[in-house]
C-alpha cells in the first residue's frame, strides 16, 4: 500500500492542547503532496467547489458500492447491479426452460421446431450483452492493467459459452451435422446471474468512497457574510471568499473559511473538525477554521484560507487520495481467478492442439468445454457469501464492516493506533477534584462554581452544573455575568463578586495558590480552575476526561493477541503518560497536531507494520482512510466513520476484539470456500481436456455441470456456517 507523506513547510511544531490547534498555521499545509485524486474532475476542484456544485461534476451515487467496482487497480463503473441481476433474470427465464440443461441433450420444454431455437439464441445475446456488459468492461480494465483476474475468468466463459452457443445455433439450423452440436446456453445464463448475485452481494458489503466528501463538504456553509470598506456586510457564496477579506460570522453559524479573528469573543466548537469535545475560545489574535461552529457572540474574521489552502480542504484531499492507494489491493479471490485464468487458456490451448489429430471439431469441442468448465460459478459466491454472513453477524454485535477488504487484511495486523478522546477516553469532561480553602467547605465550593457557570454551554461549566445537581447542591444563578476571554468567567453571588480564573491569570497577578496540588492534577490530564474571592482564593477544581469501559480490556486484549497498542494525543506528555499508566499502554505518541496522526500511520506502515487506526473526528479521517484497516468510533462524526472500513456502532472500544475475533473466523471459512471453489476447477479441467481419456475417463459437461452446482452448494453451506456464538465475549 502506498504511503501518501506531506510534505511540511514552516509547520507550526508547537505541542497541541486542547485550544492550541487555532494556533497551527494553516496556510503552511498548502504544501502538501496529496497525490493524484481519484478523478480527473476533481484534480482542480476546492472545497467550496464541492460544497456549492450540487455534485455536477462528480456523481457521488455513482460511486457507491453498487456502481463502482475496483478491478486490475481500474475504478470502472459497473451500472445499477441490483437492477441488472433483477433484469437479467427475467431475461435468462426462456433461456434457461427452453435450452438444453447443463449439457444434456433436452430442454426443460420443447417445441420440436426451430422457434425454439431463434428465442433461445435472442435471449442468449440479449443477456450477453445487457448482463454480460459488467463483466466485459471489467475485463477490459483488468487486461489494459496487466492483472487479469475474476472479471477476465468470468468474461472468458460467458464469451466463449455466447460464441459457441452461436455456432451451434447455426450448425444446428442450417449446416445439419451428422450429431447435433451442443450449445452453452444454460451455461451462460446462469453464470451471468451467480456472477451478478455474488458481485450484488459483494458490493453491498463495500465502502462508498464518496460519503466522506460528501460530509466534508457539507460543513462549509453556502454563502459567507463578508464584510465591506463601510462596515456593512454582504451575503456572498463561499467559494467567492478571497485571502485578504474579511467576513463576519454570528452565533450558530459554521464558519465559512480558515482565518485570524480581527474583533469581537466567542466560543467555537471545533468537535466536528477536530474530534476534541471541548469547545474552545476565541479572542482577538486566535485562529479558526472553516467548517467549525460559532456558538455565542459575533467574530469578525481576516480570511487566511480558502479552496486547496483551508485545512477541511486538504482533510478532504488526504482521504481521498489514501482511500485510493489502498482499493488497489488485491483480492483473495482475483488472486486465485488470475491463476485459473492462466491455468485454463493454458490447459484448453493444449487440449486443442492434443485432440486435434482426431479432428478439427472435436478439438475445438474439447478447448470449449475446459473454458466452460472453469467458469468460476462457486468462486464468485465463494468470497462474498462469507461476507454478507460476517456482516450480518457484526451488525449483531455491534460492528458496522463496510470494507470487504478489512477482514482479509485483519490477519496482517501489527499494530493498532487509537485516538485518545473520544476513543479511549469518553470525551466528556468531569469533575475529579473539589479543593476548597479558606474555611470554605466542598458544598460551599461546588455551589458558587455552578452559580457562575449555570448559564455557560462550554463542556466544562456543564460538568461543574451537572455535578452540582447530581449532588442534589441547591445554588442561585450569579447575576452580572461576564465571559473572561483566556481566563474565565466572574459574576455576583448574594452581593459578593466571585471569578473563576486558569492558573495562568493567578501567576500573571501575583496570588498565591497551591502551586504543588495544582501541578498534581493537570499532570494527571485535568484541566484546573480556582475561584477568587477578591484576590484571594476559595478552592480548586480539577476536571478531566474518563476512561471508557472497555479500554483497559481493549489494551489488554490486543497484547494477549501479539499486537501493540499505541496511543494518539494532541494532550501534553504528563496527561497522556497518565491515561497510558492507567491502561497499561506502554507506547504513546503526544502533542500531535491532527495531521501528524496520518503521517504516523504512514511511518508505521514505511517500517513494515501493518496499522488499525482507530478515531472519531474529521482530523482522524485521513489517518483512518491511510491505514490498513480504519476503524471508528460509532458516536463520532460522520465523516470519520464515513472514511472507516469499520465503525464500533455501541462506541465500545473493547469491540475492536470482537472485529478481530470475527476476521479470524471469517477470513478461515473464506479460505474453505476458496478451497472449494478451486477444487473443483483443479480437479475439472484436466478431467475436461481429456488427460484420462488413455482410460476411457473424460469429463462429460453434464458430469461437469453437476459438479459446478455440487460445490456452489458446499460453499453456500459452509458460508451459513459461520456463527455469531464464537465472537461473544
Amino acid at each position: 500500500m502506498a504511503n501518501n507523506e506531506m510534505k511540511m513547510h514552516g509547520k507550526n511544531t508547537m505541542p497541541m492542547k486542547h485550544d492550541d490547534m487555532p494556533g497551527m498555521n494553516h496556510d503552511d499545509m498548502a504544501g502538501m503532496d496529496h497525490g493524484k485524486m481519484n478523478h480527473d474532475d476533481m484534480a482542480g476542484m476546492d472545497r467550496h467547489d464541492m460544497a456549492n456544485m450540487g455534485h455536477s461534476h462528480m456523481d457521488m451515487d455513482d460511486m457507491g458500492g453498487s456502481d463502482m467496482m475496483m478491478h486490475g487497480g481500474q475504478m470502472m463503473h459497473m451500472g445499477n447491479l441490483k437492477q441488472k441481476f433483477w433484469v437479467s433474470l427475467i431475461l435468462s427465464l426462456p433461456v434457461l426452460l427452453l435450452a438444453p440443461i447443463m449439457g444434456l441433450n433436452r430442454p426443460a420444454f420443447e417445441f420440436g421446431n426451430s422457434i425454439q431455437a431463434w428465442i433461445v439464441v435472442l435471449f442468449d445475446t440479449i443477456l450477453f450483452f445487457y448482463g454480460g456488459a459488467v463483466f466485459l468492461k471489467g475485463a477490459k480494465a483488468e487486461l489494459q492493467s496487466k492483472e487479469p483476474a475474476m472479471m477476465t475468468l468470468i468474461a472468458m466463459g460467458i464469451t466463449v459459452s455466447y460464441v459457441y452457443s452461436l455456432y451451434a445455433f447455426v450448425a444446428n439450423n442450417f449446416l445439419h451435422p451428422a450429431t447435433m452440436v451442443m450449445d452453452f446456453s444454460f451455461e451462460l445464463a446462469t453464470l451471468i446471474l451467480i456472477m451478478l448475485l455474488g458481485h450484488w452481494i459483494e458490493m453491498n458489503a463495500v465502502m462508498g468512497a464518496g460519503d466522506a466528501l460528501q460530509k466534508m463538504a457539507a460543513l462549509l456553509p453556502k454563502t459567507a457574510h463578508r464584510l465591506m470598506a463601510d462596515g456593512r456586510t454582504e451575503d456572498v457564496p463561499v467559494s467567492q471568499l478571497q485571502v485578504g477579506e474579511s467576513f463576519q460570522v454570528r452565533a450558530g453559524e459554521s464558519i465559512p473559511a480558515d482565518g485570524q479573528v480581527t474583533d469581537g469573543t466567542s466560543t467555537v466548537n471545533e468537535s466536528l473538525v477536530t474530534g476534541e469535545s471541548a469547545a474552545v475560545a476565541k479572542k482577538t489574535g486566535d485562529k479558526v477554521i472553516g467548517g467549525a461552529t460559532n456558538n455565542d457572540g459575533t467574530l469578525t474574521v481576516a480570511i487566511t484560507g480558502t479552496g486547496k489552502s483551508g485545512y477541511l480542504s486538504q482533510v478532504m484531499q488526504l482521504v481521498q487520495s489514501a482511500q485510493q492507494s489502498k482499493s488497489s489491493a488485491e483480492s483473495k479471490a482475483d488472486t486465485v481467478a488470475k491463476y485459473l485464468f492462466y491455468a485454463a487458456l493454458v490447459v484448453g490451448l493444449i487440449a486443442f492442439l492434443a485432440w486435434l489429430p482426431q479432428g478439427l471439431d472435436v478439438a475445438f469441442a474439447r478447448m470449449v468445454t475446459v473454458f466452460i468448465i472453469a467458469c468460476p460459478h462457486a468462486l464468485g459466491l465463494a468470497i462474498p457469501l462469507v461476507v454478507a454472513r460476517s456482516t450480518a453477524i457484526g451488525a449483531q454485535n455491534g460492528l458496522l464492516i463496510r470494507n470487504r477488504q478489512a477482514i482479509e487484511a485483519s490477519t496482517q495486523i501489527s499494530h493498532v493506533l487509537l485516538d485518545k478522546t473520544g476513543t479511549l477516553t469518553a470525551g466528556k469532561f468531569t469533575v475529579n477534584a473539589l479543593v476548597p480553602t479558606n474555611a470554605t467547605d466542598e458544598k460551599m465550593l461546588l455551589a458558587r462554581l455552578a452559580a457562575l457557570e449555570s448559564s455557560s454551554t462550554h463542556p466544562l461549566a456543564q460538568a461543574i452544573v451537572g455535578t452540582a445537581k447530581r449532588q442534589n447542591v441547591a445554588y442561585q444563578p450569579a447575576t452580572d455575568t461576564q465571559n473572561l476571554p483566556g481566563v474565565g468567567i466572574k459574576g455576583t453571588i448574594d452581593g459578593t463578586q466571585y471569578t473563576i480564573v486558569n492558573a495562568k491569570y493567578l501567576t500573571a497577578h501575583q496570588i498565591a495558590f497551591d502551586e504543588k496540588s495544582a501541578n498534581e492534577w493537570a499532570s494527571k490530564g485535568n484541566s484546573v480552575s480556582f475561584l477568587l474571592q477578591d484576590n484571594t482564593v476559595q478552592g480548586m477544581v480539577a476536571e478531566g476526561d474518563t476512561i471508557k469501559p472497555g479500554a483497559k480490556e481493549l489494551i489488554s486484549g490486543l497484547q494477549q493477541r501479539g499486537i501493540t497498542p499505541v496511543m494518539l494525543t494532541g494532550d501534553n506528555p504528563q496527561a497522556a503518560k497518565h491515561v497510558a499508566d492507567l491502561l497499561g499502554l506502554t507506547q504513546f505518541h503526544a502533542s500531535l497536531l491532527p495531521d501528524d496522526k496520518q503521517k504516523m500511520v504512514a511511518q508505521y506502515q514505511k517500517e513494515g507494520h501493518h496499522v488499525i487506526m482507530v478515531g472519531d473526528g474529521v482530523n482522524d479521517a485521513p489517518s483512518l482512510a491511510q491505514a490498513d484497516i480504519g476503524v471508528a468510533i460509532g458516536a463520532g462524526t460522520d465523516v470519520a466513520i464515513d472514511s472507516a472500513d469499520v465503525v464500533l456502532v455501541k462506541s465500545d472500544p473493547h469491540d475492536i476484539l470482537h472485529f478481530l475475533d470475527l476476521a479470524k473466523i471469517t477470513n478461515r471459512k473464506m479460505t474453505q470456500n476458496l478451497w472449494w471453489g478451486a477444487g473443483y476447477n483443479i480437479l475439472a479441467i484436466p478431467l475436461a481436456a481429456g488427460i484420462l481419456a488413455f482410460a476411457g475417463i473424460i469429463l462429460d459437461p453434464a458430469v461437469g455441470a453437476i459438479l459446478m452446482s455440487l460445490s456452489t452448494v458446499i460453499v453456500a453451506v459452509n458460508a451459513m456456517g459461520l456463527k455469531a456464538s464464537k465472537i461473544a465475549a
